[in-house]
């Protein structure tokens, strides 16, 4: 097989991976915080509302595509495609199973945290390029949150780097195979200090609660993204929901062991490692729900 139809087939199944993973998990979301909120969640459209994240997007890529009159065109545009690409390369080295990894690559993890670094140039341009202050102020306190927090969530990575002997993210889920003392699981999250900087700076890097201020709802309306609408929006926001899944994703690959359930062998484990990945992927995700934040008025 040549090189560039190697590409093209790699390419396609990580947007696959991402728009399906996006959507089921939409969905899941949906339901299970509607539990948690003692709520039905989405019911009208298909047996217990299974379609309605499918109507979403068809309605995003329906939807008229106004642009307004005094942004930077070429900028406006490209913004999107900046923020939603390195998402989208993120997928290629996360292992959801011994094969189930689209590039096993020696430096998973540099690769990683390189391409997510480009995300803060994206927002800074859309806010930038939409000539709106609502939109500049909300990406720049976007981008400054990021940034500060880029450095300790590095940091916090390499006690596991240092522990492995290796930047590649399937040999990190290798080295927590098996437990200690037949009892103990030889996953890394035992040492606390680093999970903990790592999982606060990963909810800081997403914009999860408790620091989910920087759009401020009530105060930018929706941040960097005020002035895009249908497809370009769903970008942004298909790239912001995926941000959290790739956080929860490498949480559980540095922490706890991937795809790996302890106790148990990983060739028994193997035909379902897909799931169990995304299950414990899930209940990271969840977090930023059952939390959520007092009203103002509760604060004060």
């Amino acid at each position: 097989m040549s090189g560039w139809l190697t590409a093209i087939l790699l390419f396609l199944a990580a947007l696959g991976l991402m728009l399906v993973n996006g959507v089921v998990l939409i969905y899941m979301l949906r339901k299970v915080l509607a539990r948690l909120h003692v709520r039905l969640g989405p019911m009208d459209n298909g047996p217990w509302g299974m379609f309605q994240t499918i109507f979403d997007v068809l309605k995003l890529l329906t939807k008229e595509d106004p642009t307004p009159g005094a942004v930077d065109r070429w900028l406006f545009f490209l913004a999107p495609v900046i923020v939603f690409v390195p998402s989208l390369m993120a997928y290629i080295v996360l292992p959801f199973s011994r094969t189930w990894v689209i590039a096993d690559m020696p430096l998973g993890l540099l690769f990683m945290f390189a391409v997510m670094s480009v995300l803060p140039l994206g927002i800074l341009a859309a806010g930038w390029s939409s000539n709106n202050k609502w939109s500049m102020i909300g990406a720049m306190r976007v981008v400054g949150q990021q940034v500060t927090y880029e450095v300790p969530m590095l940091l916090a990575a390499l006690p596991v780097v240092m522990m492995t002997g290796s930047l590649g993210l399937g040999d990190i889920v290798r080295a927590q195979a098996g437990t200690v003392l037949w009892v103990i699981p030889r996953w890394f999250v035992l040492n606390v200090p680093a999970f903990v900087l790592f999982f606060i700076s990963g909810l800081i890097e997403s914009g999860q609660t408790p620091f989910d201020l920087a759009e401020a709802e009530s105060e930018l309306v929706a941040g960097f993204a005020t002035e895009y609408s249908s497809m370009k929006f769903g970008l942004l926001f298909l790239s912001e929901f995926s941000n959290v899944f790739i956080f929860s994703a490498l949480l559980v690959t540095l922490f706890f062991g991937g795809w790996q359930v302890p106790w148990v062998s990983p060739d028994l484990i193997q035909p379902i490692a897909p799931i169990v990945f995304h299950r414990e992927d899930l209940h990271r995700d969840l977090l930023r729900h059952d939390h959520p934040r007092n009203p103002p008025s509760r604060t004060c």
